[in-house]
């Protein structure tokens, strides 16, 4: 197979591996609308403090998620669109597919993942590119 598309693979690869943590579905989910501190964070998924902080750091150097200072908090938000519209998606997909028991709660899921505001999105030129996160040694 060709490197140039081995390099792509790896690169979706690692695009789809970080969506495939729940408590980072649950980050995006808690936010997907609105920019939050780590505290508001850790309230919205019900994670550690300590959990939340390092899947952040993941998300965050992976050009997912955005952060600023505001005085003495952190804010982060959504940087890359696309992947609360695949979380979307994948949800009304699965949904469709499961039985009815789970099919509303994967919709309302689903529903609540929106596009976050423009203002909280930089345009294309200042978007920080995806970054596959690294592999810490086990």
């Amino acid at each position: 197979m060709d490197q140039q598309l081995d390099q792509v693979l790896e690169s979706v690869s690692g695009y789809f591996a970080l969506l495939a943590e729940p408590t980072r579905l649950r980050i995006l989910h808690a936010i997907c609308d609105s920019e939050k501190t780590v505290t508001e964070i850790v309230r919205d998924t019900g994670a550690s403090q300590t959990n939340v902080s390092r899947h952040l750091n993941a998300m965050y150097r992976a050009g997912v998620l955005r952060r600023r200072r505001d005085a003495n908090f952190t804010l982060y938000s959504v940087a890359d669109r696309t992947v609360t519209e695949i979380c979307r998606m994948v949800c009304i997909h699965i949904a469709s597919r499961e039985d009815e028991s789970n099919t509303g709660r994967l919709l309302e899921f689903a529903h609540q993942l929106r596009t976050p505001p423009k203002h909280l999105n930089p345009s294309p030129a200042e978007a920080k590119p995806f970054q596959a996160p690294t592999r810490s040694p086990q």
